[in-house]
């Protein structure tokens, strides 16, 4: 990720939720619970969140994995990890979960470390696509499942018009409200520079995973990739 992108998410870290909240019409919990489920995480294993943002995400793993297991939050913005700690320390007094700033392209672990892994809005803002996919491999355990939820641009042209309106004409004036319209403006070329699912499925097994499976939600709006090591 560049240094432009970490300085956008530094700044926009105080709304991040409140973002996450417009951009899926709060719906953006429940698909977080669908990929943490996917991420097939059971009590007691290691478990990763990549760019876990606030780490709501985050959270949902620790809950999944229990008292024995231990959860990876990895960010490369310091501001939205702060967030993410003092947010913890209410539910997770306790350190069951290790906060890191650091890189997805360079993660700070060694090989086959990992019972699973969920990423949340962050695939789709990493400059190497498939690099990141290649360290996300290399720290899996073999059978391991990985989750990857993300926005997305759908194919029909209609839902693309609605979502480039909803854009538009209600989270950029929710971001100019905030004083942040020009942070805001990432969102919508990234979008159209983001693989398409099929796409994400075939950099995965470029990847090395074993089986990749994209799966669409909200009108093809949002989207679920959920890959496997063997």
């Amino acid at each position: 990720m560049t240094n432009n992108i970490r300085e956008i998410f530094n700044r926009i870290a105080p709304v991040y939720d409140q973002l996450n909240d417009w951009l899926s019409l709060g719906q953006h919990r429940i698909w977080k619970e669908m990929a943490v489920k996917w991420s097939a995480i059971q009590a007691g294993d290691t478990c990763l969140d990549l760019c876990c943002g606030s780490g709501d995400l985050t959270q949902r793993l620790a809950r999944r994995a229990g008292a024995n297991g231990k959860v990876y939050g990895v960010d490369f913005s310091p501001a939205l990890l702060e967030v993410a700690k003092q947010r913890a320390k209410i539910k997770y007094p306790e350190p069951s979960i290790t906060w890191l700033e650091a890189d997805v392209l360079n993660l700070p672990f060694e090989d086959k470390y990992f019972d699973g892994a969920t990423m949340g809005y962050g695939l789709r803002n990493v400059v190497d696509i498939p690099r990141c996919l290649h360290e996300l491999h290399r720290v899996l355990k073999r059978g391991a499942k990985a989750a990857i939820l993300d926005f997305h641009r759908p194919s029909n042209s209609q839902m693309r018009t609605l979502q480039q309106w909803y854009l538009d004409y209600l989270v950029v004036p929710f971001a100019e409200y905030r004083g942040l319209k020009a942070e805001y403006a990432y969102i919508s070329p990234s979008l159209d520079r983001f693989p398409c699912g099929e796409q994400q499925v075939e950099l995965s097994l470029q990847a090395g995973f074993a089986n990749a499976t994209h799966y669409p939600i909200a009108n093809g709006m949002m989207g679920v990739l959920v890959v496997t090591k063997y």
